[in-house]
């Protein structure tokens, strides 16, 4: 390898983004684009696959340039916001219909009838994952259904169905249609300790085998892109949340982190060892190398920074995000306002698409800093739901390592530690989901032996939150935050 640095492309639900990485971990540019929401129906999100791609490359030719050239890129790494289904032709490249994004609910009903006819269990013994409208199976079975081009393309043999690092590794080569295990555990379709998809279940959601990508590695010799000049060898994937765990190291079991960004997703390594739950978390694939797999359990929360999104922009409450820390401190509680954030259903441990976000306790005293407040203290409630729930299966955490754009707020970090009782850790570059798919990168490329030896030498420092919090008044915390759950 000649070149120094590596380009990582991170793909996420409100924006894309290409960060340039040195071996030592530092972070030498940045680009980023924003990505249009559309809304077509109350349950819908949708992206436009194409504008995914025209502004992924945008940010990448700019940190080409800023590199110096491709020839000073030694491998591309990938990492994305999983379970998003993108259709589109194999042979022209073109997408067939919107992209349906992860946060979508359309397929509840699709969901409910297959748990009504009993096969939930059967699925999650398979997948580690729950009948539910987040994961890909049923939004690739509601376009072949729903979209006559996507159907049309499959009965000619055109179709293509994938994942957003599919999307991306398709346009990159001009071809090549390959998923990462990690992206693929996320799908309904992937047994956990299967190699590749399984009949049954495709037979199950009615989704063509055909059109689905191979599955490989998160990291090694997985694809190569000439478009910027130079070849250069994509040598890393994994989705935002399996990479972000691998950029905060936690690379051995009893490791857990939590990733705060649109919705919230908390993961504890599992090691090979293949997780089972009883109390409604999902189990999926960290990382796979050489065709071995690491696990780990988790438990995800749809709503997080997106409603701090939607205090600001549809609300009119917040000048900006930031603005939440100041107002959080402003006032000395929240003057009983609960916030349940259930805008796009309740994620795990509840898995309710049904529900719908409440605000509880308003008075004429109510201030936007309440409310602001109350945001800010739902995250650690959500997390402190899944923390007993990791606890039931047998795996309590000890500390807690945070990331994402909502976890440099240290307010929200102190309250997190509170509540949970909880050491909370903090890197000093919080975006972690980029590092960890530096590091898939640098090891597939040769660079490193091991993740850990990665590890090593691209994590820094952190700071840590120690729960400082009264237990009477933590107490009273957890009971409005389950009475106001209750009332959903």
């Amino acid at each position: 390898m000649t070149g120094e640095y590596i380009l990582v492309l991170d793909e996420g639900t409100t924006s894309t983004r290409a960060m340039l990485f040195g071996l030592d971990g530092a972070i030498h540019g940045l680009a980023q684009r924003e990505l249009t929401q559309h809304y077509p129906q109350p349950g819908w999100v949708e992206h436009d696959a194409n504008e995914i791609w025209d502004r992924t490359l945008e940010c990448a030719e700019e940190m080409v340039l800023k590199a110096g050239g491709s020839d000073r890129i030694a491998a591309l790494g990938i990492t994305n916001q999983r379970e998003t289904v993108v259709a589109w032709d194999r042979v022209t490249g073109e997408p067939l219909a919107r992209a349906i994004v992860w946060q979508d609910r359309r397929t509840a009903d699709f969901c409910e009838a297959l748990r009504e006819a009993g096969h939930e269990p059967a699925v999650q013994q398979a997948t580690g994952l729950l009948l539910d409208p987040y994961f890909s199976a049923t939004k690739a079975r509601w376009l072949l259904d729903s979209e006559p081009a996507v159907a049309e393309a499959a009965a000619a043999g055109r179709l293509a169905l994938g994942t957003v690092e599919s999307w991306l590794t398709f346009k990159l080569t001009a071809g090549a249609h390959i998923s990462d295990a990690s992206n693929a555990s996320r799908t309904l379709l992937l047994p956990l300790t299967g190699a590749s998809w399984d009949d049954g279940l495709c037979d199950l959601f009615g989704v063509p085998m055909a059109a689905l990508p191979e599955v490989v590695d998160t990291s090694g010799a997985l694809a190569s892109t000439m478009l910027f000049g130079s070849a250069i060898p994509i040598c890393g994937m994994a989705g935002d949340q399996q990479a972000a765990t691998i950029g905060q190291g936690c690379l051995t079991p009893d490791h857990v982190k939590a990733t705060y960004g649109t919705g919230a997703f908390i993961l504890a390594n599992m090691g090979e060892a293949v997780p089972r739950s009883a109390n409604r978390l999902l189990g999926t694939v960290l990382w796979q190398r050489d065709g071995r797999r690491v696990y780990a359990q988790e438990g995800s929360i749809f709503t997080a920074g997106s409603l701090i999104q939607w205090l600001r922009d549809s609300l009119g409450l917040l000048g900006s995000a930031s603005e939440t820390e100041a107002l959080a401190r402003s006032v000395p509680d929240t003057g009983g306002v609960v916030i349940v954030p259930a805008h796009s259903g309740l994620g795990a441990p509840h898995w309710r698409p049904e529900a719908r976000g409440a605000i509880s306790g308003l008075s004429f005293a109510t201030t936007h800093a309440h409310i602001a407040r109350a945001a800010l203290e739902a995250m650690a409630h959500q997390t402190h739901d899944l923390a007993e729930a990791f606890a039931a299966d047998g795996a309590p955490w000890k500390v807690m390592q945070i990331d994402g754009g909502m976890s440099v707020n240290d307010w929200m970090a102190q309250d997190i530690a509170d509540v949970t009782g909880l050491t909370v850790q903090r890197p000093g570059f919080v975006e972690t989901s980029a590092l960890g798919a530096a590091m898939l990168a640098a090891t597939g490329a040769g660079f490193f032996a091991s993740l850990e030896d990665a590890a090593k030498a691209m994590i820094g420092k952190t700071r840590r939150f120690e729960p400082s919090m009264p237990e009477d008044v933590r107490e009273a915390r957890i009971a409005r935050w389950r009475a106001a759950l209750a009332r959903i």
